[in-house]
């Protein structure tokens, strides 16, 4: 059998339309024997849909306990094609907070209708692999015990509500309860290859359940309605161009995301690059300073260089004429000392020079007016006259003899 795709919209409105349908599919859901469904005249008498494409329609049920009381309870279902964020749902979940005819009783005894948050989502959450998570609210003590007497009660209750989250994308065809049966005509397993806007059912398997003999047969009507097709063609452009669009966005998300690590890497490059050239700095001003210190050395050197120049300069002067006149008092000792010393030098002296050639530079060293000595060297060896005379010192002190030395006209003087 072929029949309409239930996770359009357009489909899904018609079929929630329908009362019996909407009890059957709430009933399984709530597992709860719901009697009576009613549309809550709100927000969906038109056929627009939310621009984030949740689809909402809010119910008020009368729900028949085991011992035959019923109860009057808020359902919200919301369903949604595409991810979204959690604070769309929340929203909506706050206007019926909000809405005062949600509430019933007189003065003091007001207290609101206890709310059931149904989401039939087109996508998976996360890790979590059920295909229905049903959350519920409990109450327990400070160890953590439940605590059961006084509840339910009116107060509590007005202030939490349950949730049912089905993910469609989760049901893979298996049948094994009542919920399986009714939730297998979303399973887009069973898509048409051919048209998705269709789902291939095979009836045989609800053969004897007149709830589901009814769904389908209503989605039968909907598959041959060309209105309908029209509109599910609309819903897969609208489709298209918001998965598109948020392709686009995670598309950016993603590359703003690496682009903010690059970001954050090259943050911490230059940090790194900072921290060195601040120990670099820090360096160089470590060497400024020993140059600096080094400086003031060279400098306090300088300075005790120029203290000791400072001193030492009157003494240095002052002995240079002392020891120039010594040099002529030593010479004049000279002559004294060796008064009969000198004939006996003199003769063996005037020996050699006659008998032999002087082999080697005979050195004249007259004295000059201040008691400087001049010296002289012969370039090269002469012989020796064997004439001695006698004749005065040069230094005008004293006597002794004099030797000519020919052929240069040198004359050596022999002190007594």
């Amino acid at each position: 059998m072929i029949v309409a795709n239930p996770i359009y919209d357009i489909v899904f409105k018609y079929l929630m339309e329908d009362e019996r349908i909407a009890r059957t599919i709430l009933s399984a859901l709530l597992k709860k024997n719901i009697v009576k469904v009613e549309v809550r005249p709100h927000e969906y008498a038109n056929d627009k849909r939310d621009p984030l494409s949740i689809f909402r329609i809010d119910f008020a049920a009368t729900v028949r306990d085991d011992h035959g009381n019923d109860h009057l309870i808020l359902i919200e279902l919301q369903k949604t094609w595409l991810e979204t964020e959690t604070l769309r749902f929340r929203q909506y979940l706050g206007v019926q907070y909000q809405n005062p005819k949600n509430m019933v009783g007189e003065k003091m005894d007001r207290h609101a209708l206890p709310l059931v948050a149904v989401y039939l989502l087109g996508h998976k959450v996360g890790d979590i692999e059920e295909p229905v998570l049903y959350v519920s609210h409990n109450s327990y003590d400070y160890n953590g015990n439940p605590v059961t007497k006084g509840l339910p009660n009116p107060f509590v209750d007005s202030l939490t509500h349950d949730s049912i989250i089905v993910q469609i994308p989760r049901l893979h065809g298996q049948i094994n309860n009542r919920l399986d049966k009714v939730l297998s005509i979303f399973d887009q397993t069973r898509m048409n290859n051919d048209n998705q806007h269709e789902l291939r059912i095979e009836d045989d398997l609800y053969a004897g359940d007149e709830d589901m003999q009814h769904i389908l047969h209503r989605l039968l009507m909907a598959a041959a309605d060309s209105a309908m097709r029209q509109d599910m063609n609309v819903e897969d452009e609208y489709f298209s161009v918001i998965e598109s669009r948020d392709t686009e966005i995670m598309m950016k998300t993603r590359e703003l995301a690496e682009k903010t690590v690059e970001l954050k890497q090259k943050s911490q490059q230059l940090e790194q690059k900072k921290q060195q050239l601040e120990q670099k700095d820090q360096q160089l001003e470590q060497k400024d300073q020993q140059l600096e210190q080094k400086d003031q050395q060279l400098e306090q050197k300088d300075q005790q260089l120029e203290q000791k120049d400072q001193q030492e300069g009157p003494a240095t002067r002052a002995e240079g004429p002392a020891t120039r006149a010594e040099g002529p008092a030593t010479r004049a000792e000279g002559p004294a000392t060796e008064k009969y010393a000198s004939p006996i030098r003199h003769g063996i002296a005037c020996s050699r020079q006659v008998t032999s050639r002087c082999s080697r530079s005979l050195e004249h060293r007259p004295w000059d007016s201040d008691g400087n000595s001049q010296g002289f060297v012969m370039p090269h060896p002469q012989p020796l006259s064997d004439s001695l005379t006698p004749g005065p010192s040069p230094t005008g002190e004293g006597s002794g003899m004099i030797c000519d030395i020919e052929p240069r006209g040198f004359h050596l003087f022999i002190c007594q």
